[in-house]
């Protein structure tokens, strides 16, 4: 079993097994884990602190919350969007937070080397992104959610997110992962996958337009859409326009207000791409929204004019925001071997971009796998 990470000058092992300790404390009691005491629970950002137990040591509660995630996924594959202390508030199928089961089981695979977990794990994985894939629109991204009416799947919204559909990019790569290792080929999520991750690359104005979250701008990245030069190339493209130096980055191009979530979410693409200079400053300025009790507030609205005075806003402190700093110090400092998670080198190579139905040219056969020609 691995120890805590820690990175040197920025936070210690006792102050990362004091964060992963806030998020257990917030766990409810069925397993599920909100984004802080009373609100909601997603399916996401729940799996997201459930990783985040596993780097800090929380093995039990880390357990309570993947059965929780079997236990709650709906018979198409997906989880209600919104979950209020064990009642649905919101039953659409969101499908960005139901391909994230993949990563976070692959990342238990990469700690713990439970197989026996992976294939308790695996049904639910597979139903999930075969309820994801089947909402592939024809350009390559992948519809946000599907409506539910009385009790079953209804109409579809079918426009993609830019942010979601790069989280879905890192999920498929994931999940073929785990396919490989329990021995069940997905030879369709892997059609999937490369349509989607040509639609990554080359088709970005057919999302929906949310350039003013900094989500849609270091997504790509951070998905593994888009590396190499292209991807510094992209990240230099709106610095300015989002980070904040001392603070971290800002959630909105237009509001003066930095998170602590993204900005970690940050620092792991700039970590995946050799960039670990900036990311081990931007893990560093983003930790005035830290607590004496190792929680972090969601985020922190910063004066624009000197009569004004700075404010830690919203009046919460967040898992969600606890598990990306947890996760963020474990890449930089290579800690547990899931460090790799969104670096990507255990994951299945880069899709093929075959089988295209956007209208570009398709490779016409690749390792063995027929494609059909645009």
């Amino acid at each position: 079993m691995s120890a805590a990470p820690s990175v040197d000058g920025v936070l210690t092992r006792a102050q990362v097994e004091q964060t992963a300790a806030t998020i257990a404390a917030m766990q409810e009691p069925s397993g599920a884990i909100p984004w802080t005491p009373g609100e909601h629970t997603d399916v996401w950002n729940h799996l997201e602190a459930a990783m985040a137990l596993v780097v800090g040591g929380q093995r039990e509660a880390a357990s309570r919350a993947f059965a929780w995630a079997r236990e709650t996924q709906r018979p198409d594959g997906s989880w209600p969007m919104k979950i209020v202390a064990g009642e649905v508030e919101d039953h659409s199928g969101e499908t960005n937070m139901s391909a994230y089961v993949a990563v976070a089981t692959w990342h238990h695979w990469l700690v713990e080397r439970d197989e026996a977990f992976v294939r308790r794990m695996w049904p639910t994985v597979r139903r999930a992104l075969d309820f994801v894939t089947s909402l592939q629109l024809p350009f390559g991204g992948i519809a946000w959610s599907q409506e539910w009416r009385d009790g079953r799947p209804g109409r579809i919204n079918a426009d993609a997110l830019l942010a979601g559909s790069s989280s879905i990019h890192h999920s498929l790569r994931a999940g073929l992962a785990l396919a490989e290792l329990v021995g069940e080929p997905q030879v369709e999520w892997e059609l999937a996958g490369g349509r989607l991750r040509h639609a990554l690359r080359e088709h970005r104005d057919l999302f929906l337009d949310k350039s003013t979250f900094s989500m849609d701008w270091y997504y790509p990245v951070l998905g593994g859409a888009v590396r190499g030069p292209e991807a510094h190339a992209l990240i230099a493209e709106r610095w300015d326009t989002f980070v904040e130096p001392g603070l971290g980055i800002r959630c909105v191009s237009e509001n003066p207000w930095v998170t602590g979530a993204e900005t970690c979410e940050l620092v792991l693409a700039l970590d995946a791409i050799g960039d670990r200079a900036r990311a081990l400053q931007l893990l560093a300025d983003m930790q005035h929204l830290r607590t004496a009790e190792g929680a972090y507030w969601t985020g922190y609205v910063f004066p624009t004019d000197r009569d004004e005075v700075g404010v830690n806003w919203p009046a919460e402190q967040t898992t969600y925001t606890a598990a990306a700093v947890i996760l963020a110090v474990d890449a930089l400092s290579e800690g547990t071997p899931g460090a790799d998670i969104v670096r990507g080198t255990t994951l299945t190579p880069d899709f093929a971009e075959i089988g295209l139905e956007c209208g570009c040219p398709s490779a016409e056969r690749v390792a063995g796998v027929a494609g059909r020609t645009a």
